[in-house]
């Protein structure tokens, strides 16, 4: 976070919340097109993963310790990871094309990380 900005009071005020959840409404739209055979399979999957990463951000901000805070973030770097895997086989599936989701989940892994360095070096 630079200096000239107030620290957030809620996790709805972290931009790598906002966009993560921005994500989440995306696979959500995205997903509603697949074969009904994968309701219970992959749509479920995709998006369960995708629920995780601004669930565990927001987690994450309620922890008092860094470690704390760390751990939560982790899982949610955790869960970009797998959603990565889930758009390419859905991609391969011919389930629709996603790259502007992809770009969405790109662009949250980058704020994600920088948040994550940025807990790490503040120490708490």
């Amino acid at each position: 976070m630079s200096s000239d900005r107030s620290p957030a009071r809620s996790f709805r005020d972290l931009t790598v919340w906002q966009k993560a959840h921005e994500f989440v409404l995306a696979v959500y739209r995205y997903s509603e097109s697949f074969p009904e055979r994968e309701k219970f399979g992959l749509a479920h999957q995709l998006r369960r993963a995708a629920v995780s990463i601004p669930a565990n951000i927001a987690e994450g901000f309620g922890k008092r310790s860094q470690a704390e805070k760390a751990r939560f973030l982790n899982i949610a770097e955790g869960s970009v990871e797998e959603c990565r895997y889930y758009l390419i086989l859905s991609q391969d599936l011919g389930y629709g094309q996603n790259r502007s989701l992809t770009s969405t989940l790109e662009e949250t892994s980058k704020l994600l990380n920088a948040y994550v360095r940025t807990i790490l070096a503040s120490g708490s």
